[in-house]
């Protein structure tokens, strides 16, 4: 046996438990390593349940002392008694009727989950929906054989616990923890016993000099810790062991990002030219007071964009910061150069607000270079035939100087006359071959150059961490926002003193100004709506187990949503959702009675949205109703007011891009968060920070903190690199020190390399760049 031994040729494990592994990524060996423990129990320091503190995690090893299966209003509930002396812990699963027959009185078990008060004996702890597992009982029948060979692997050790393989096998025992513990334990022996421990991935003079240990002594160090390791050092990958791996994940980030750098460095672009007509044309669109960061920012771009290389640069701004202005006169620039420019935008409404952004910037002057007005086309997927087809004959005879649209950009069927600017705005909601696509559109005459590319998003990132996501991209910062703009005063309140806030909507509707109310669903409680990315937080999720477990988790919301099952419910039910259109009709008829309301949301036709948007511009909506449709391109100078219901459901991205939909004038402006009647600990943490401060960087971090670095980017939509150890979050200080030897190694290795292991090196990283760190081509 080796690290490339297929997976179905290892004992216990056999063909039909290989192919339902394969669907996890575990294909090998090496994969059936990598698949980490993602919390770790100390059965060897077993703590008392007298010592175990509420509102906590902790792991529980007692006696079973009893069971029952309870009726209850929400189904059936489940409950045991586990023990240790005269204290004890009542164990309850909600729908547990399944595992009436798994405990027996006398068993010993391991629970994991938040230790909770009892409300009617205080000295009492209970759990809800725990973790178990059932542990060998020395001496009773069916002990001996395999169990008493691995009994050393349950008890007297710290004990690492995986994520599920949902796989079973042949006889229908689920591939638990138990079951991973002993296949990895005899992997180990196994590879021992071949002598594999010379696999090696980094160069040994490099692993000396950094006191990392090698790849085979890391990974048994982290599935099967020594006694004494230390818990916290376990549980935050803190561990010589974890720092090697992660090393190694960076390492190979890094230099294949390397790569692209040098290969973007050899190809040809356009070196646009900057002379007196171009100068003349940004002029004429220069806002009246431009911020010093427009002036920085728009000085970057132009530079890059005068290079012979292709420009890759991000653009990031706070909310209202002044990004668009800055990527229209980039566009200018192109096409006063004789270049068409495209701005492709995730929305139908963005990409509408952009378009009549760029006719009212551009509409009312002429190209100093043609002397002719500027043509702008809109191109979207509602657009009738008729209109796109005329779109696309426009764009492709060179009849338009700037393009703006959707998706549907990079649609076949479009092709451009002579491409020399790609603008793509929020970028992180674009697949990775979207992309690709718009950027290597072919000219008229059917060749593909390499048109500049300026990518803008109003997501603060972290520049270690955009360096990383973007992989070749210079980042620029807006971090000033324009003159005139008043800060936003930002209250938090509850569904019961609904009264005074729409008492107050009113007041602001009487001084002149405009509301939006926004919801989180469109109709129903049920609906089913993307945008509830934080829907679940009151339900009992243990932190270190989010990442194992995303992907599953993902998978089991999918199927929820399809069968209309209702989640597990936690210790109180998922209260119902207030929706846009209900409270429309509600308010219309009730508290608002008499204001002019208009309602929009993402099953209107493109139509209907942009009448609704163009009479609520023009002011003839006082109060718009809406879900976050509205949440990026918005902009309508007169609303000062934004109470956004079910606060507690949505994101810190969303709530910040929310809030910059007000105050754009010169009135002062308010955003009220309204929440539900329970807010989880993570929602008032967001809630809080929404109050205290409207520094985009700042939430940024936060957000990055709560739903880590996978959810934050979207990682299968970002290009973002799935690691197997690392976390860009956490890890941010390996992720320095990985880029930094990296750029050594592929400049000028170290001398104490030997030729044979920088060769081993490129030839590990050719073989799984592509298919494990497929990074963003931009």
């Amino acid at each position: 046996m080796d690290l490339s031994t297929p997976i179905q040729f290892v004992k216990r494990v056999g063909e039909r438990i290989a192919q339902d592994l394969a669907k996890r990524g575990v294909h090998t060996v090496e994969d059936l390593l990598y698949h980490l423990p993602f919390r770790y129990e100390d059965r060897l320091n077993i703590k008392p349940i007298a010592e175990l503190e509420a509102n906590t995690m902790a792991s529980v090893i007692g006696e079973v002392r009893g069971s029952a299966l309870l009726e209850t209003r929400t189904g059936p509930l489940f409950e045991i008694t586990v023990g240790q002396g005269t204290h004890t812990v009542k164990c309850m699963w909600f729908r547990g009727a399944h595992l009436r027959d798994r405990f027996q009185p006398g068993m010993t078990v391991a629970l994991y989950g938040k230790l909770e008060r009892s409300r009617t004996n205080m000295r009492q702890f209970k759990m809800i929906q725990p973790e178990f597992e059932i542990l060998p009982m020395p001496g009773a029948p069916g002990s001996g054989g395999a169990d008493a060979e691995f009994a050393m692997l349950e008890m007297g050790r710290i004990v690492p616990v995986y994520p599920t393989l949902g796989a079973s096998t042949p006889w229908g025992a689920k591939l638990g923890s138990k079951w991973q513990r002993r296949l990895v334990w005899s992997v180990f022996e196994q590879l021992i016993e071949a002598n594999v421990a010379t696999d090696e991935t980094i160069p040994l003079a490099l692993s000396q000099r950094l006191g990392l240990p090698s790849r085979m002594e890391a990974l048994r160090a982290i599935h099967f810790p020594e006694a004494g390791t230390p818990m916290t050092d376990l549980m935050s990958a803190r561990t010589p062991a974890h720092r090697r791996l992660i090393f190694e994940e960076f390492f190979y980030l890094e230099l294949g990002l390397e790569l692209k750098r040098r290969s973007l460095r050899e190809r040809e672009g356009t070196a646009f030219t900057t002379g007196e007509e171009v100068r003349q044309a940004l002029k004429q669109v220069l806002p009246f007071h431009p911020t010093g960061a427009q002036k920085r920012v728009l000085a970057e771009i132009v530079a890059d964009m005068r290079r012979p290389r292709p420009m890759r640069r991000l653009l990031q701004g706070d909310v209202g910061s002044g990004k668009t202005i800055v990527a229209l006169q980039a566009a200018l620039v192109a096409i006063e150069n004789g270049y068409q420019a495209a701005l492709m935008a995730p929305t139908e409404i963005l990409a509408t607000q952009h378009y009549l952004s760029a006719r009212k910037l551009l509409g009312e002057v002429t190209s100093p270079t043609t002397g002719k007005p500027y043509r702008i086309t809109l191109l979207t997927g509602s657009l009738k035939e008729e209109l796109k087809r005329e779109g696309r004959g426009r764009v492709f005879r060179g009849e338009s100087n700037l393009v703006i649209g959707t998706h549907a950009l990079q649609e076949d069927k479009v092709d451009f006359y002579n491409l020399g600017l790609v603008i793509v705005d929020e970028q992180h909601r674009f697949g990775v071959q979207q992309r690709f696509r718009l950027m290597k559109k072919p000219g008229v005459d059917g060749k593909i150059t390499d048109p500049d590319v300026l990518v803008m998003t109003a997501t603060p990132i972290p520049r270690t961490l955009a360096l990383t996501l973007y992989g070749d991209l210079e980042a620029s910062v807006i971090d000033e926002l324009p003159p005139g703009r008043t800060p936003i005063v930002t209250r938090r309140t509850n569904e019961e003193r609904a009264p005074e806030v729409w008492e107050f909507v009113r007041k602001q509707v009487a001084q002149g100004r405009q509301a939006y109310l926004v919801y989180p669903v469109i109709e129903g409680a049920n609906d089913d709506q993307p945008e509830l990315d934080f829907a679940h937080d009151a339900e009992p999720v243990e932190p270190a187990a989010k990442a194992g477990r995303r992907a599953s988790a993902k998978t089991a919301a999918k199927k929820a949503t399809k069968t209309k099952k209702k989640p597990l419910q936690a210790s109180f039910p998922t209260e119902p959702l207030r929706s846009a259109t209900g409270s429309f009709e509600e308010l219309k008829h009730g508290a608002l009675a008499g204001l002019r309301l208009g309602l929009l949301h993402g099953r209107l036709s493109s139509d209907d949205k942009e009448v609704t948007m163009a009479r609520f511009k023009r002011g003839e909506i006082d109060v718009l109703v809406a879900t976050t449709v509205i949440e990026v391109g918005v902009d309508v100078p007169n609303a000062s007011v934004m109470v956004i219901e079910h606060a507690e459901r949505f994101g810190l991205a969303q709530l910040h891009q929310l809030r910059g939909r007000v105050g754009r004038g010169a009135a002062k402006s308010f955003c009220i968060l309204v929440t539900g009647s329970r807010v989880s600990p993570e929602a008032e943490e967001r809630l809080d920070a929404m109050v205290r401060t409207q520094n985009g960087f700042e939430l940024a971090e936060l957000d990055l903190q709560q739903r880590g670095p996978g959810e934050f980017f979207g990682t299968k939509q970002a290009g973002l690199p799935e690691f197997r150890v690392a976390n860009l979050l956490r890890d941010r200080e390996v992720l320095e020190l990985a880029k930094v030897e990296a750029t050594k190694f592929a400049e000028t290795p170290d001398p104490a390399i030997t030729p044979e292991e920088i060769e081993a090196v490129w030839t590990r990283l050719r073989d799984q760049w592509q298919r494990r760190y497929g990074l963003v081509e931009a």
